[in-house]
């Protein structure tokens, strides 16, 4: 970004010092793009007996039939061994698998290895979750993703935006508000500082800061743009009319091929089609993979015959064909967002040595660390409370 060096601009890792590594399943089929096919993939397990269960269950180190684990904070589900379990599936909740790939969890924490519950607790309808997209860097797309899910993507470190729920203590270097605020004029909200960040981060990651009110209000519009298609929350995104993708021919019930046409702008599974569909949606990467060949592919995969993740729906669920729409449109939003974002140029850069000198930087140790937030008693292991 011209107008300052890179090497005095801030570390996103110092702007929002509070990471988490990201859930570790340790297994695949606790997640699906289908929730009713992992309510099928539990009662199997729970149906399943003897040795029979054990295959089912894909054992780890970290994880047997026999493991003695507490509920996700602010789950339900049963705390006995797996080997004993026989009650209902825990209701999936919706994660982010993959760049823009929207699925399903079942929230129990007998079946995830590394399921970090420092980040269930702070996950709420407030919190928004910043994290590195995966793959090789740079890579063509976004540096960096946004999303109000419980990402499960990996590798890279996931940042919330408030350390803890309800939108309380932002994630941010302690004294960073009142810095920008004396600079700027004016005191940025938590989100607007993420919008800013989001807008103009830079490879490393890296994020240039600046003192130009203008130039702020600016970014922080074009951050809150991508924020809002990022977390498609609210209301929903839409192209203007003449450019919104249709199904112009049915998708067949078991789709196994994915291929686009460029020069009639029409996306091809198996016999059905849907266009228009931008150039720009098709070509749009994440992490150096394009994202609606990876959504369609974790779609038609299916898992190895016997296993718990071969269960599936027996055919293309409407869902996802609207799920789909909405992907393109996204996608095809952002890209047009692209040349904006790569255009925004640093005046008046908060440097890191500013931010030094002024005593925001280098950031103190318990600022990294996870703030103590419980305010209620998590069930442990057998039905146990858990003394914390």
């Amino acid at each position: 970004m011209p107008g300052v060096t890179y090497e005095d601009t801030p570390l996103l890792a110092d702007l929002m010092p509070w990471s988490v590594a990201p859930p570790r399943l340790g297994r695949s089929w606790p997640a699906g793009p289908d929730p009713a096919s992992l309510r099928s993939r539990w009662d199997a397990l729970v149906k399943a007996e003897g040795p029979g269960r054990e295959v089912l269950f894909e054992p780890t180190r970290s994880r047997t039939l026999h493991t003695a684990v507490g509920q996700l904070p602010g789950r339900g589900g049963g705390t006995e061994r797996l080997a004993r379990a026989t009650g209902p599936c825990p209701e999936p909740v919706r994660v982010l698998c993959a760049p823009f790939d929207e699925q399903w969890l079942i929230p129990d924490h007998r079946l995830i290895d590394a399921a970090r519950p420092e980040l269930w607790r702070v996950a709420d309808e407030r919190q928004i979750f910043v994290l590195e997209t995966p793959g090789p860097s740079p890579a063509p797309g976004p540096l960096l993703l946004a999303t109000s899910l419980l990402p499960l993507l990996r590798p890279g470190r996931v940042r919330p935006l408030y350390r803890r729920p309800g939108g309380t203590e932002p994630n941010l270097a302690p004294g960073l508000l009142d810095h920008l605020a004396a600079r700027l004029g004016h005191t940025p909200a938590p989100p607007d500082v993420l919008a800013w960040i989001v807008a103009a981060a830079r490879p490393g990651p890296r994020v240039p800061l600046t003192a130009d009110p203008a130039l702020w209000a600016h970014g922080v519009a074009l951050g809150h743009r991508a924020l809002w298609l990022m977390r498609r929350d609210g209301e929903r995104p839409k192209l203007p009319g003449g450019r919104r993708p249709y199904v112009r021919a049915p998708l067949p019930p078991r789709p196994r091929a994915l291929h686009y046409d460029r020069d009639e702008e029409t996306l091809h599974l198996g016999e059905g089609r849907i266009s228009p569909v931008p150039a720009d949606a098709w070509d749009f990467e994440a992490g150096g993979v394009r994202v609606l060949e990876r959504w369609f592919a974790a779609r038609t995969a299916g898992g190895e015959p016997g296993t718990l993740a071969a269960i599936g729906p027996a055919g293309w669920p409407q869902t996802w064909t609207s799920e789909l729409l909405e992907l393109i449109t996204v996608l095809a939003l952002l890209a047009e967002l692209r040349p904006s974002l790569d255009a925004l140029t640093v005046t008046e850069p908060v440097t890191a040595a500013e931010l030094r000198a002024a005593g925001v930087l280098p950031v103190p140790e318990r600022a990294r660390r996870p703030a103590s937030v419980l305010d209620h008693q998590e069930e442990g292991p057998e039905g146990q409370f858990a003394l914390l």
